[in-house]
């Protein structure tokens, strides 16, 4: 796993805080992070993905999303929602990247970013949100043990 692509999740997390929070203009987001130099070690065109990613697929994550949580989407922690939003992207849009890459990075976003126990939250769902956008994955990896 690519410490670069680790260090653009992180800042995708945080670009995408803050889009929620004020719903400023993604693209004034974005220069923000380069100008201070944010996206430093990490893999710039990563980041613009996913933070350009979740928006424009949105409808169809926070569908996802919808099935599996407790409450609204909306309702959701906003650190919590916008680590979700990111990993729901990354299972429905970059089949290249293992589930379990996908399930870990969201549960180490949320220990990095989240309040106590929202790691355990996120893994809940993402789990369910894999078992049906990757059904094929899982079962090839449990047939190969």
């Amino acid at each position: 796993m690519s410490q670069a692509r680790t260090n653009a999740r992180k800042a995708a997390v945080q670009a995408l805080y803050q889009w929620q929070m004020t719903g400023q203009n993604l693209t004034e987001i974005e220069v923000q992070f380069h100008e201070e130099d944010r996206l430093k070690d990490s893999q710039k065109s990563y980041f613009a993905e996913l933070f350009h990613g979740v928006p424009e697929h949105l409808d169809t994550i926070d569908k996802a999303l919808t099935e599996f949580v407790d409450r609204p989407v909306d309702m959701i922690d906003p650190v919590e929602r916008a680590i979700l939003r990111l990993s729901v992207y990354e299972l429905q849009h970059r089949l290249d990247m293992p589930y379990r890459v996908v399930l870990n990075e969201g549960i180490n976003l949320a220990k990095l970013f989240g309040a106590d126990g929202s790691h355990k939250y996120v893994n809940g769902i993402l789990d369910k949100i894999a078992q049906q956008n990757r059904a094929v994955e899982i079962k090839m990896k449990a047939a190969a043990k």
